[in-house]
């Protein structure tokens, strides 16, 4: 795969419009409150019914952090108190139980991830108990080739703590740092001293773990192209195994610890267009590869292989290497998919305790598919990992003719081609390396959803 990237500032002005991020299709904008326990359960059963079992992937929302990160769009309960992690857990553990008796013990976890808010919030000992619940009740693997990964905050973590983490079964870990330079990290209430996060990717290399990912920003307060290279420098000297640079999207009238933030204070559209560009000489100059999105990776990465071998996919925890995985996504807020549906649990957290205390699942929305849904995620998968479409390999699969069924589609594509986005030739859709920066516009083509403006919900900028 030419995994070139070309940055034309003219053009990204020009499609710099807002959109999904596709860690779904349908996206949870169109997730609705019709979905039922009993749809859940059907929607299990019959994916135990497949001849060869289906791995699963298995997410944990753990909601704790003990301050609160201005930027932050996660859901979340931000106290001092870590007595709250124990009725907390005390419950997740109830849906552990409830959700495993719906998938087959023959199925084994392929996947695990801890995301939040905080895990690292938890103690040694609730992460030892925790791990054990699970593997009580799911079949995880036991010779450390999972993709078991957790999301750390380095300020929340020391050797203990991190030893239990790989002792328990994790061999992969997420750093959140976003920027080291101390007066953006004022303005966004995140105090993280460079050397408490190269102690952690030390420490964990030490201990084994097989991937370190680092969670970068752009677009924070202060910001400048000089000041962010100081920063991509030093992330890089800690030689992380992958880069996530993330697009902070301002919108305080839908998060409210954003409004902290002076808007005065972050840096302009074309600013922020510079940081990108330096972002991305810096770190393929690196020798890091563009693997889509925000993520970079080394070359040896599991990430860029699963690329170069057509068999990278996108979930809601973004890029991974398990295409055929249900997801079960587990306690507040938590999103799954199972059968090719998706659900989201409920986000209020007494509404989670009263839920699982009534012995229900604490189900609050989701979406069935329909059989063009399937068709549409998997052009817009293709596109979002390999950036390129087989028209006629998508037809002959799904039994539909694409020029009539994508008619309006193929029409909006031509102003893709000729701004040099993409080319369609014999059947096939490539994403040109000036239009991978914009693949998120290329998708938003086949959003049936965007396109009957069904969708008010408003998305980031895609750049």
């Amino acid at each position: 795969m030419n995994q070139r990237l070309v940055f034309d500032a003219d053009l990204i002005k020009r499609y710099d419009q807002s959109g999904p991020r596709y860690t779904s299709y349908p996206t949870v904008a169109q997730f609705h409150d019709r979905i039922t326990e009993e749809d859940y359960r059907r929607w299990a059963q019959h994916s135990n019914e497949d001849p060869i079992p289906r791995g699963l992937s298995l997410y944990l929302h753990i909601p704790f952090c003990d301050t609160v990160c201005f930027y932050c769009a996660c859901n979340k309960v931000v106290t001092k108190n870590h007595d709250r992690a124990t009725p907390y857990l005390d419950h997740l553990y109830h849906e552990i139980a409830m959700q495993s008796v719906l998938f087959d013990r023959d199925r084994t976890v392929e996947q695990l991830h801890w995301g939040g808010g905080t895990p690292t919030f938890l103690d040694p000992d609730q992460m030892r108990s925790l791990m054990d619940v699970v593997r009580r009740h799911f079949s995880l693997r036991d010779d450390d080739k999972g993709e078991y990964s957790i999301e750390i905050d380095p300020r929340s973590v020391d050797y203990e703590k991190l030893r239990t983490l790989r002792t328990i079964g994790f061999n992969r870990v997420s750093l959140g740092v976003q920027d080291f330079n101390p007066k953006v990290q004022k303005a966004v209430n995140r105090i993280q001293g460079e050397d408490q996060t190269r102690e952690v990717c030390l420490a964990a290399r030490d201990m084994g773990f097989k991937s370190i990912n680092m969670d970068l920003m752009y677009g924070l307060p202060f910001q400048s192209v000089e000041s962010y290279q100081d920063t991509l420098e030093r992330a890089v000297a800690m030689s992380p195994d992958r880069l996530a640079i993330y697009n902070y999207a301002h919108l305080p009238e839908r998060f409210k610890p954003q409004r902290r933030i002076q808007e005065e204070d972050l840096p302009s559209a074309d600013e922020k267009l510079d940081i990108l560009q330096a972002t991305i000489e810096f770190l393929t100059n690196a020798g890091y590869v563009y693997i889509g999105m925000d993520h970079f990776a080394k070359p040896d990465d599991e990430l860029a292989i699963a690329q170069r071998q057509g068999t990278l996919h996108r979930n809601f925890q973004g890029y991974s290497t398990h295409a055929d995985c249900d997801l079960v996504g587990m306690g507040v807020s938590a999103i799954g998919k199972v059968c090719d549906n998706y659900s989201q649990s409920v986000r209020d957290l007494e509404e989670y305790y009263r839920l699982i205390d009534a012995g229900r699942l604490p189900l609050e929305r989701g979406i069935e598919l329909e059989p063009d849904d399937l068709l549409r995620r998997e052009a817009i998968i293709q596109l979002m990992c390999h950036f390129f479409l087989d028209m006629k390999a998508l037809e002959d699969k799904w039994q539909f003719n694409y020029k009539l069924h994508f008619e309006k589609e193929l029409e909006d594509l031509k102003t893709m081609q000729a701004d040099g986005l993409l080319t369609i030739k014999d059947d096939i859709l490539t994403v040109l390396p000036a239009g991978r920066l914009l693949v998120r516009n290329i998708c938003m083509v086949f959003d049936k959803y965007l396109r009957d403006n069904k969708t008010r919900v408003r998305f980031s900028k895609v750049i």
